[in-house]
């Protein structure tokens, strides 16, 4: 256990995270996806349900701001527009991290595609159906105080 992470976050999925670069897209679906033929990479999380992973993979995932799409979800069928109840959490969970990101939906082949090209896919037991989504990972971008301190004295002189 470390202090300031959600516990869901297991060793595996935080070394994945930290080792996706720029522009890599992660996939978070549920249990009933077909994870091991579609992921080139699967991590399980078996017994947590989906909301509860995206809060935490977002509490600590930049999401990409260089391109205008950078979270997808699944559809309900091929019914673009509808909104099940987990869409719903879903949208939510990624407005409280990501307020000013749009959660694209992706129909059937669309969204399988992605998740088959994505770095890892993260497996969960959410129950419900169609209650899976795509995160693009972007920068954290450095802050005047991350410059480098310049030093007094040559660390070389003895």
């Amino acid at each position: 256990m470390l202090k300031g992470l959600n516990p869901l976050l297991s060793p595996e999925l935080l070394a994945t995270l930290r080792g996706m670069g720029h522009g890599d897209e992660i996939a978070i679906v549920d249990g009933n996806y077909p994870g091991i033929e579609h992921a080139r990479r699967l991590i399980r999380l078996d017994g947590h349900h989906l909301i509860p992973v995206l809060d935490a993979v977002l509490s600590v995932l930049p999401i990409d701001d260089f391109v205008e799409e950078a979270i997808f979800r699944s559809t309900v069928k091929a019914e673009r527009d509808k909104l099940d109840p987990v869409h719903e959490e879903m949208i939510a969970c990624c407005a409280r991290h990501e307020p000013d990101r749009e959660v694209i939906p992706l129909v059937g082949q669309d969204f399988y595609g992605r998740v088959r090209a994505a770095h890892a896919v993260i497996q969960t037991s959410e129950p419900r159906l169609y209650a899976n989504i795509i995160l693009r990972k972007g920068v954290i971008y450095p802050s005047a105080s991350d410059e480098p301190a310049k030093a007094e004295v040559d660390p070389f002189v003895y």
